[in-house]
């Protein structure tokens, strides 16, 4: 049930969203989850190991 977003119901939570953050505020968002994401892949991809400094 919880599995069948479609486009309206994404449309609601993204008015929804607006509404209650603003859109600076939710496209400061939106670039913090980015840089999250691309944070935690990298991450994922190193084995979770940092590299050593020279």
């Amino acid at each position: 049930m919880f599995g069948k977003l479609g486009m309206p119901e994404l449309l609601l939570v993204l008015a929804i969203a607006l509404l209650i953050f603003g859109p600076r505020k939710l496209g400061e968002l939106g670039k913090s989850l980015g840089e999250g994401i691309r944070g935690f892949k990298s991450a994922v991809s190193d084995g979770g190991e940092e590299k050593p400094a020279k």
